[in-house]
């Protein structure tokens, strides 16, 4: 299992991810990783996730971003002292990889920021790279 954790603006981002074995396909060059990111709100003011940013670079060093509204069809609005969880998923065409990316806040007087997502690695357990 892979962590990474990052706190921006007293926004802290956590992650973890694992290889999924159930949903991979090595014999035909695909891999599944989830990973689990926790986002705790440790500041002062209320907060709202607005957006996404990754960055998921695979073991040929590919580079995609991947952008859109909210996560997981949510944009959660986080109050002082309150987390949100979720799980989701990537595919990639090698066995080892790499996320990184920014959340796009919003306070709630209307101030905009990114919040850094640190990034983590994706590997297939047993692999040399």
């Amino acid at each position: 299992m892979s962590t990474s954790e990052a706190v921006t603006n007293r926004i802290r981002v956590r992650v973890e991810a694992e290889y999924s074995a159930d949903r991979s396909s090595p014999a035909s060059q695909h891999w599944f990783f989830l990973y689990t990111v926790t986002i705790s709100n440790e500041g002062d003011d209320t907060v709202q996730l607005m957006a996404r940013h990754w960055v998921i670079t695979d073991g040929n060093n590919h580079a995609e971003d991947v952008k859109g509204p909210g996560v997981v069809g949510e944009q959660p609005v986080l109050a002082p002292g309150e987390s949100f969880s979720y799980t989701s998923g990537c595919r990639l065409p090698t066995p080892h990889g790499m996320m990184e990316g920014t959340y796009q806040m919003v306070t709630r007087g209307g101030n905009p920021f990114d919040a850094r997502i640190a990034p983590f690695t994706l590997s297939e357990p047993f692999t040399v790279h």
